[in-house]
């Protein structure tokens, strides 16, 4: 080699230099993860045990057949799906202390084809309820395990709708809709509480046995006595039948689907409060109650 190449190149002395063999390196690290499977251990929990109680559901309405839905409580980490008991007998006794029993009559298709509309019920009767506000209606239900649910609920006096109103946004196009607002005075009394659906449909064709568009439950705490106006977003198109219902419940049915509410929200979050499920049933979980309700309906055009 001339030496006038080596002047040319910038040498470089690295001390105490090791040359290590790659596929050593790859097979050390191999080696280590494969060891890591040694740090996994399965552990067995033991759960409590847990005893089922018998769940509740009946709302009464006038002018309707009485009907509840009957199952059981399961465990938390169990299939998610309604376990109907078929040894159940329930009886309701009227305000005149007539005891109308509630046939095992199950409507099994409801809880296959949710989008239908239709309420579950295990148990139905025969003839539409007679009611008036201030009627009490007593609740029996018991099983052949010796499990035995009670609960008393009053009607309360109807609450008539005032008004319902509607403006469209000012869009063209699909894009243009409307709010819809429904208008009712607060009786003077304390702690009423109200659930509001809106209903998009013709009624006479069955629209208020659907999944309603706006489902609400509120109280009067802050406006007692007052008028309410309760609005929606702009979701309406022309051309929609609109029907109001406003359902004048007791603050049991109000706290019940609220605990409802928040026992979803908490369910699978880790940072969220557990929430118990309120109810005025004893013997069991649930909610016994009359809604007693008013209807308005709108076209909007």
């Amino acid at each position: 080699m001339l030496l006038s190449n080596l002047a040319s190149k910038k040498l470089v002395n690295i001390p105490n230099m090791i040359i290590v063999n790659k596929s050593a390196v790859y097979l050390l690290a191999f080696l280590a993860l494969a060891g890591c499977g040694k740090l996994q251990n399965n552990i067995d929990v033991p759960l409590p045990s847990y005893s089922a109680e018998l769940v509740v559901e009946c709302y009464l309405e006038p002018g309707q057949v009485p009907s509840l839905a009957v199952t059981t409580s399961v465990p938390y980490l169990s299939a998610a799906l309604p376990q109907v008991p078929t040894d159940v007998t329930v009886s309701l006794t009227m305000p005149n202390g007539t005891v109308v029993p509630l046939p095992f009559k199950p409507n099994y298709a409801a809880l296959v084809d949710t989008s239908s509309g239709q309420k579950f019920h295990s148990h139905i009767g025969r003839d539409p309820l007679v009611a008036r506000p201030g009627d009490v209606f007593k609740l029996d239900v018991r099983d052949t395990q010796g499990r035995h649910v009670t609960s008393t609920t009053t009607m309360l006096p109807p609450v008539p709708i005032d008004s319902v109103e509607y403006k469209f946004n000012d869009k063209t196009g699909a894009e243009r809709k409307a709010y819809f607002l429904t208008s009712f005075r607060d009786p003077p009394t304390a702690d009423d509480c109200y659930r509001l659906q809106l209903h998009k449909g013709n009624p006479a064709k069955g629209a208020l046995q659907k999944q309603p568009e706006v489902d609400n439950s509120f109280e009067d705490r802050l406006l007692n006595g007052k008028p309410f106006v309760v609005g929606t977003t702009y979701r309406f198109l022309s051309g929609d039948t609109v029907t109001a219902t406003l359902y004048h419940t007791d603050a049991a049915f109000y706290r019940f689907r609220q605990s409802i509410r928040d026992a979803r929200g908490a369910n699978g979050n880790p940072f969220a409060q557990p929430s118990a499920i309120y109810s005025n049933v004893q013997g069991g979980v649930g909610i016994f109650s009359v809604l007693s309700g008013t209807h308005m309906t709108k076209i909007i055009k």
